[in-house]
């Protein structure tokens, strides 16, 4: 297993810290994280991979770094061609990129997939590929969170225009208002963080992302976890909701 903070296994497709015994370890985990932007999948993928030491398969994490990268697969490069058309990401290229860390979707360490599936033709690509490589996921994770205080997170975020940390104006504020704590640069709200902004994009997952909800509880898979307080307390929620789905009487 990779059991790692770093991405880099995403770029390298045969990279040889998966797929190996798991060590002895209690437990494992294979789960697909899913909600609405600015709910925390990328804070509690973190705190999760940390706690059961799974793979973190983070497509936004992918898509960010790829452009310091110098050698990508053929899949990454036509991806990034897209989107520097300004065009999405296809479907079909999403799950190639996903197809192509197969290693870490069926590492005996598990895995925990954030950002991907994004709608329901990559929803049934990833049951499609599981099944062929004999891995069954432990669940998938809706993250819920009331839309007026999501509006007020993302709102909140503020970014340092040098080194790129990011603050919130009442959850994490600066020292020094307006400046980075780190470096000492300006902070700035970024233009996809603008109220009318995150609106849009909310209305965007309702329409896109959302039916993801009803696929997987269909198959039984969905746990909800409500996203209120700490991202500790979010996390030992969810522990806690997939403990209980494991001990539960199946059908």
């Amino acid at each position: 297993m990779c059991g790692r903070e770093s991405r880099e296994f995403w770029f390298h497709p045969a990279h040889q810290g998966c797929g190996e015994a798991s060590g002895g370890r209690a437990e494992s985990i294979r789960l697909v994280l899913i909600g609405p932007p600015g709910v925390g999948k990328g804070t509690q993928a973190a705190l999760l991979c940390r706690r059961y030491q799974a793979c973190h398969l983070s497509t936004g994490d992918l898509f960010r770094a790829a452009a310091c990268e110098s050698e990508l697969s053929a899949a990454m490069q036509a991806a990034l061609v897209a989107m520097r058309r300004g065009e999405l990401v296809s479907d079909e290229l999403v799950m190639d990129l996903v197809r192509e860390r197969c290693t870490c979707l069926a590492c005996q360490g598990g895995f925990l997939l954030d950002g991907v599936p994004r709608t329901l033709p990559q929803a049934r690509a990833l049951v499609e590929l599981l099944a062929e490589l004999e891995a069954t996921l432990d669940g998938v994770v809706l993250y819920e969170l009331a839309e007026t205080e999501i509006v007020a997170r993302i709102c909140g975020r503020r970014t340092c225009a040098t080194c790129k940390a990011v603050y919130h104006e009442s959850a994490c504020p600066p020292a020094k208002p307006g400046a980075c704590d780190r470096c000492g640069g300006s902070l700035m709200q970024r233009d996809d963080d603008r109220p009318e902004v995150v609106v849009a994009r909310l209305a965007a997952y309702r329409a896109a992302t959302r039916p993801l909800s009803d696929f997987y509880a269909a198959r039984g898979e969905l746990i909800p976890v409500a996203a209120h307080g700490s991202p500790e307390e979010i996390c030992e929620r969810t522990c806690q909701a997939l403990a209980a789905r494991r001990t539960a009487p199946r059908c």
